[in-house]
């Protein structure tokens, strides 16, 4: 698998580049966020030699046993799901959390942030969609969960994240990225707050999220191929690559 990796990332570098450049944009804004979930430390390892500098996670487990292989010779993101009790272990360790969902969360990444000396810089994920399957704030709950938010000194919040539903034709999906964006414009100017990132668009969608304003997509199965964690799409839908 790992030889096919350098050709793969190619093939999406190719597609952001387009994309970005039908909206005007500078394909150089875009960063690529590797979804390794289910990858073998030789495959993260392949990534990084063609070019990746960011890889994902979504499970503490998975991503600490990595972590002691690899190390903070690459930037690790957390794309999942976080349990209030595995906070403590992703101090130091995480660069951007991508999945900040409650205000729970948000009080533990504060507490334990301030107790280590160090912050968290995350992002708030929005269900656009309203799906009941999927974390995440409703679009109406998101200003004044920025505003408290923006108050926790052991916090940075950078920006916004959403995962988009499932659709065979991603055009189906482009007006919940038109939302992020128009939601994250919307709240610039909270004080306290800078909104840098819109974290969104994955292996079957991410063309679109591109031309939507996307400057961080999610990538993991375009990239390392099925084989990485076998259980298909719907997997990939649930944990954001």
């Amino acid at each position: 698998m790992n030889r096919f990796i350098p050709e793969n990332l190619e093939r999406v570098k190719t597609e952001i580049d387009r994309a970005a450049r039908r909206s005007g944009r500078d394909p150089v804004s875009v960063q690529i966020v590797a979804v390794s979930k289910g990858a073998q430390t030789a495959a993260i390892r392949s990534a990084k030699a063609a070019g990746i500098r960011a890889f994902g996670e979504n499970r503490v487990q998975e991503f600490l046993r990595k972590y002691r292989d690899i190390g903070p010779e690459v930037e690790w993101h957390f794309v999942g799901h976080l349990q209030r009790n595995k906070v403590r272990r992703l101090v130091n360790k995480i660069k951007l959390i991508h999945s900040l969902d409650r205000w729970e969360l948000a009080v533990e990444l504060d507490r334990w942030a301030l107790q280590e000396g160090a912050f968290f810089d995350t992002l708030v994920q929005v269900n656009m969609a309203r799906e009941k399957s999927k974390h995440g704030l409703y679009e109406e709950e998101v200003r004044d969960f920025l505003t408290a938010a923006a108050g926790l000194p052991g916090l940075r919040v950078r920006g916004l994240m959403t995962i988009a539903p499932y659709a065979e034709n991603p055009e189906e999906v482009r007006p919940f990225f038109r939302g992020l964006r128009q939601l994250a414009a919307k709240h610039q100017a909270i004080p306290g707050l800078k909104i840098d990132f819109l974290s969104m668009g994955m292996t079957q969608d991410f063309t679109v999220a591109v031309e939507e304003g996307s400057n961080i997509v999610r990538i993991g199965t375009a990239i390392f191929g099925l084989q990485r964690e076998g259980k298909g799409k719907d997997h990939d839908q649930e944990t954001g690559g």
